[in-house]
């Protein structure tokens, strides 16, 4: 963080400070989890339903905090504010706007998509950050409160900020750029991601352009050319207009895409009459069309294609759950992609997992649960779900809970379990090691717990369970 005094923190954010030192210096980020504290930084306490920050204020300050961003005094150094959320974004925004008025450049990315954001976003960190110094969203921090505590680990020496950007409705967006504006903006695809919030596809869209809206004539607008309204956004911003995908109109093409055995995709990238082949080491050949989007982003930010390409080739894991392969000691390979889940990601990966056992000749496993906030499409898309995996050839499928149910529905060989605990028994006592096994749902399913057992990984379902 640039660093600040806690006196001028309180007059920023219009806040009063209690049992405090005005002249104590911030010099880290904020934080919501005491147990994830930033030394030297501010503890934002939150008042929820369950559960309140301010409870948690001597801890906070014990683990390293200077002071308490709170509602109320807490016994320990604190800034009192009307409204902790409000305040954050006016701390953020002063952050961003005084690491902008060093002379030493800054180069804010904003990325957005229905799914693969996350992905995209830590592929890009890797590349940015074989660069110059970068900062980039954790995990999938990407809304409201999760964006502001990226924008406040940025400091003197940050060349780079990436910011991953979500959305549940029109104006969202707009909102987080407005704390971070950025200067180079990529959006990946409109799916369906969240369809019951938003209502329509034609609704998602509109949001997501709001992240190219908000550029200026200097901005950059990365655009996915293959998806049409997303190709569409173009007449949607003042800014410079990059766009990927595999037509031949593309600034950056992707073409020639294979994989190897465990679906590695290898594939060509094309950018200004130059041509350089990328093997990546990540799962799923829906990660070739994110290292198209990546590449344009790099490129527009400034980074020279060769090294762009370098760097792709050389990216090992991204955040954790998300297509990770690991294999039990008996053979048994186990990919864990229970980070997340909706229609075009749960397609992708089924491919994934079936593409492995033909070109492998092992059993495939399927262990899938519910993908939330469908809305009405919700029963539709899950049975549409069971039905690719019949049409792949998929050997086994495990359902868990009813939301998901639709997905067993008219196929013999599913197994169904009610709980996640009875699906963890069934699994475990039905799997070998000649076997790959596929373990997906949303968030809320915990089926990271599944692949836990899986590889008899007692401190991966501690978490889970925690």
């Amino acid at each position: 963080m640039i660093p600040m005094r806690l006196a001028e923190v309180a007059d920023l954010v219009g806040g009063t400070l209690h049992d405090a030192d005005p002249g104590s210096t911030v010099t880290g980020g904020a934080f919501l989890d005491t147990r994830s504290p930033e030394p030297g930084g501010i503890f934002a306490a939150f008042a929820g339903e369950h559960v309140d920050g301010h409870d948690y204020a001597p801890e906070a300050v014990a683990a390293g905090a200077v002071a308490v961003l709170g509602t109320r005094p807490t016994g320990v150094p604190t800034v009192v504010v009307d409204d902790v959320r409000v305040a954050l974004h006016a701390l953020a925004r002063t952050v961003l706007a005084r690491r902008r008025g060093l002379s030493a450049p800054l180069t804010v990315v904003a990325i957005t998509g229905s799914q693969g954001k996350t992905s995209a976003k830590d592929m890009l960190a890797h590349v940015l950050a074989d660069g110059a110094a970068t900062i980039a969203t954790r995990g999938s921090f990407n809304n409201e409160l999760g964006l502001p505590l990226t924008v406040l680990r940025v400091d003197g020496a940050t060349r780079y900020l990436a910011l991953e950007m979500g959305s549940r409705g029109i104006g969202h967006l707009r909102e987080l750029c407005a704390i971070a504006p950025p200067d180079v903006s990529l959006v990946l695809n409109v799916g369906k991601a969240h369809l019951g919030e938003f209502g329509s596809r034609d609704n998602i869209a509109l949001a997501k352009g709001e992240l190219v809206e908000v550029l200026g004539r200097d901005g950059a607008a990365v655009l996915n050319l293959d998806d049409p309204r997303v190709a569409a956004m173009a007449e949607r911003t003042a800014a410079q207009v990059w766009t990927f995908g595999t037509g031949a109109a593309a600034v950056v093409r992707l073409s020639n895409l294979e994989s190897d055995e465990l679906g590695r995709p290898a594939f060509d990238l094309t950018f200004r009459g130059e041509t350089e082949r990328v093997a990546l080491q990540l799962l799923g050949e829906h990660q070739a069309a994110n290292a198209a989007a990546v590449a344009a982003t790099a490129l527009a930010a400034g980074l020279p294609f060769d090294r762009v390409a370098a760097t792709l080739g050389a990216i090992t894991s991204l955040s954790k759950w998300r297509m990770e392969l690991r294999e039990r000691g008996d053979g048994l390979a186990v990919v864990n992609d229970a980070y997340n889940a909706n229609p075009d990601s749960m397609r992708a990966a089924l491919r994934t997992l079936a593409g492995i056992g033909a070109r492998t000749g092992r059993r495939t496993v399927a262990v899938l649960g519910e993908m939330r906030e469908l809305g009405d499409s919700a029963d539709a898309e899950h049975r549409t779900v069971g039905t690719l995996a019949r049409e792949l050839g998929v050997d086994q499928l495990y359902v868990v809970g009813p939301g998901a149910r639709g997905i067993a529905e008219g196929d013999p060989r599913a197994a169904y379990a009610e709980t996640l605990d009875e699906l963890v028994e069934q699994v475990r006592n039905n799997v070998s090691g000649s076997e790959v096994v596929l373990v997906k749902a949303s968030r809320a399913a915990g089926l990271e717990r599944v692949a836990a057992a899986l590889l008899d990984d007692p401190t991966e379902t501690k978490e889970a369970v925690r």
